[in-house]
């Protein structure tokens, strides 16, 4: 150890100024995540209202006991054709033209003047006609379209009882259902054809409708519009109409939650809706994807939230599919949403979340109308997070603009390129001069890099780092352990190699801290914090610590008898693995090792195509219940004992299990560090989490090691017997 630290004096120097820079930036964006402890409720009106029409009361009674829970703002989306069709009472029907053009004699359906005049118009069979057949809903739509949509784009005519719209279509805006085969008598396939089911136009806003704007406001309620915008249907004029709508309601809307294609008035670019945001001291809604990864990409959003200084929030919307989360996993009532909607907010940054009321168990139609679950549901929600500082607000904080400096992220990334050089150096006997010239070159391309991309540097700088870092800890685990195994007799006392164990994995985590906040710290900006942007190649930095310890391992250990210098990776290693004779058992062992480290990448990340069990989440559930953070069951449960297991093995000697606890033992580093790759979770969620995962895995490591040494003493014993 002494020898390592005069050698490489300059080289750890410099990685310890990368260190401490990485220290003050995780402090400042612990500040930051400190004052970001509000999360604010909006209730979405048309399924509130749906849900009423199943109840005994009405959707007036209801708004008003969501009230007194605290939450006092709608979501009230604006009227298309869908919704008027679907959720209304309104005698008003829509088509496509090309559906309607079907009927040979479709013309003699409607007055002879309307044809007439609409001819001279013309039209295609991707219009859409609508037919209002009531005053009253003709002309919400027809001064809905006059007052947002250019003259060329619509043709109305009124009738006495009502009147005919029709809005011009493409092909653009063309819905058509998926491909499909005509079949022959032998059952081949003959043509493949698509048919026009609807269009875009169909979801084209005209507006909120008074009588639900009324019933919010006599409720004592906030209005959130929902405004949906869509390409070639979106310009100034839609926008200045869209904003009048608004500036009518009583009150300034506090969030402004996008929907359809982009922000109003997108396709004139973004400054009318930037300047109603600005002038308005309005917050931009970023809306979570449904795999929880990002945010759902829409026209104009993000350049509106980095014009306005990311004046912005993380919205979780309540999908469908959580909302059929009622009596889910064998619970009682509305436990496993409040669970879902508890980790939105503590541990995904969002502020926002918008409600959906809940639905019986894999039943997309039956609402629960029991009062008293959503009354036990946000109560408990309230308590839980006000454990972790968070409360319900008149409205949600914004994260500060917090931005990493410059010079901090290239000090960081120097600190990875002197990390590289000592990992090379560790394992390869290469010269002084080499590792100058290695860090030399290293440097000149991280300045290169951050002057002519700064944007992808960064992201490299945290890539290295969840690279490096985990391969260093992984280093010392294997060098510790072998070093042990030359100095302490295979027969030492229990206590001692458990001990021996306990201070190895402890100090390998705080190796793969470090290298967390390596990680973290160079993309701790704002746009991470609010995933705009996210860390890139998760799964690739779980494996390359993996591949790494092969090489360690074969440099310390060796492969076969002919190993003469521990410390080095020898070229007879190399020749000694790829000469070595394959036996059955190898290739079982190897099958069942692809198989498990499959399973392991697959599972990272929430887009994996592995369901966790029903078991494991409830398992999960009850850990986060009663504890600051859920530890990460791979860590604690296998990944860290595996490290305790792996001192105990090669001091006693044992064939092969070394290897098999090694690489089970990279999984726990890689492991820490990935839990800091996720920016938008609080830091202080990941300390926790990874302390619990130390302790419950010092406690799993003793028990295996005393099952291990039970089971080698009564293999033994029955040798002798046999013997």
């Amino acid at each position: 150890m002494q020898l390592l630290f005069k050698e490489n004096k300059i080289l750890l120097f410099i990685i310890a100024v990368a260190v401490i820079v990485s220290f003050i930036i995780i402090g400042g964006r612990f500040s930051v995540e400190n004052r970001n402890n509000t999360y604010d409720i909006v209730l979405d009106y048309n399924e509130i209202e749906a849900m009423a029409a199943q109840s005994e009361h009405d959707i007036l009674w209801w708004l008003r006991e969501f009230k007194k829970m605290g939450i006092n703002k709608v979501g009230l989306s604006e009227e298309s054709m869908v919704s008027l069709i679907e959720n209304t009472d309104f005698p008003v029907d829509a088509a496509v033209m090309d559906l309607i053009m079907k009927d040979a004699d479709w013309q003699s359906d409607y007055p002879e003047d309307f044809i007439t005049e609409l001819t001279i118009h013309g039209y295609d069979k991707y219009d859409l006609l609508i037919d209002a057949a009531s005053k009253d809903i003709f002309n919400f739509i027809s001064d809905g379209v006059k007052e947002r949509y250019q003259p060329e784009n619509y043709f109305i005519k009124e009738t006495g009882d009502g009147g005919y719209i029709v809005l011009d279509g493409t092909a653009k805006q063309t819905l058509y259902s998926e491909k499909y085969k005509y079949m022959s008598s032998d059952k081949k396939g003959f043509v493949e054809k698509d048919e026009i089911v609807s269009s875009k136009l169909m979801y084209v806003n005209y507006g909120m409708l008074p009588y639900r704007i009324k019933t919010i406001q006599d409720a004592g309620m906030d209005i959130i519009p929902r405004t949906a915008s869509y390409t070639g249907w979106n310009d100034t004029k839609y926008a200045a109409a869209v904003i009048k709508g608004y500036e009518k309601l009583d009150k300034v809307p506090e969030y402004m939650i996008v929907g359809g294609e982009g922000v109003i008035g997108y396709d004139d670019g973004i400054e009318t809706a930037k300047e109603y945001i600005t002038d308005n001291n309005v917050t931009i809604g970023l809306i979570e994807n449904t795999t929880q990864l990002q945010n759902i990409l829409q026209f104009g959003v993000n350049d509106i939230v980095k014009s306005t200084g990311y004046n912005a929030i993380r919205i979780f919307s309540v999908w469908d599919y959580i909302q059929n989360r009622y009596q889910y996993y064998g619970y009682e009532g509305a436990k496993e949403i409040e669970n879902t909607l508890f980790r939105a907010v503590v541990e995904r940054n969002v502020r926002l979340i918008y409600f959906k009321p809940i639905k019986e168990f894999k039943d997309q139609h039956v609402y629960v109308t029991d009062l008293d679950e959503y009354k036990t549901m946000f109560a408990n929600l309230e308590n839980r997070l006000a454990k972790h500082g968070i409360e319900l607000g008149n409205k949600a904080t914004v994260i500060d603009q917090y931005k990493v400096n410059f010079w901090a992220k290239l000090a960081m990334a120097l600190g990875c390129v002197a990390a590289a050089v000592l990992l090379i150096r560790s394992i390869l006997p290469i010269s002084r001069r080499l590792k100058v010239a290695l860090f030399a070159l290293g440097a000149l391309g991280a300045a290169g890099a951050f002057a002519v991309m700064p944007g992808y540097a960064e992201l490299i700088t945290s890539f290295a780092a969840a690279v490096i870092f985990p391969s260093i800890a992984t280093l010392f685990i294997v060098r510790q352990s072998k070093e042990l195994t030359d100095t302490i007799n295979r027969q030492e006392r229990l206590p001692k190699i458990v001990g021996s164990g306990i201070l190895i994995l402890i100090i390998g985590v705080l190796i793969s801290l470090i290298g967390g906040l390596m990680t973290a710290a160079p993309i701790s900006s704002v746009n991470y914090m609010l995933e705009i942007d996210i860390f890139r190649g998760v799964k690739l930095a779980q494996l390359l610590p993996l591949m790494f310890f092969i090489m360690v391992y074969l440099a310390y250990y060796g492969f076969g008898e002919s190993k003469r210098y521990p410390g080095n990776l020898e070229y007879n290693d190399l020749r000694d693995m790829m000469n070595a004779s394959i036996k059955i058992w190898m290739v079982l062992l190897g099958i069942v090792l692809l198989g498990i480290g499959y399973y392991y990448i697959e599972r990272t990340g929430h887009d994996s195509s592995i369901q966790v069990s029903g078991m494991e989440m409830i398992f999960r559930n009850l850990l986060e219940d009663n504890l600051i953070a859920r530890p990460r069951s791979k860590e604690f449960l296998f990944a860290f004992p595996a490290v305790m297991m792996l001192v105990y093995t090669s001091i006693r000697r044992f064939k092969l299990w070394p290897i098999l606890f090694g690489l089970a033992s990279v999984i726990g580093m890689t492991s820490v560090v990935n839990t800091f790759m996720h920016i938008r979770t609080p830091l202080y969620l990941g300390f926790a989490r990874t302390g619990y995962s130390l302790l419950f895995g010092i406690a799993i490591g003793i028990i295996g090691i005393l099952i291990f040494e039970l089971g080698h003493m009564l293999y033994k014993k029955l040798e002798r017997q046999i013997s």
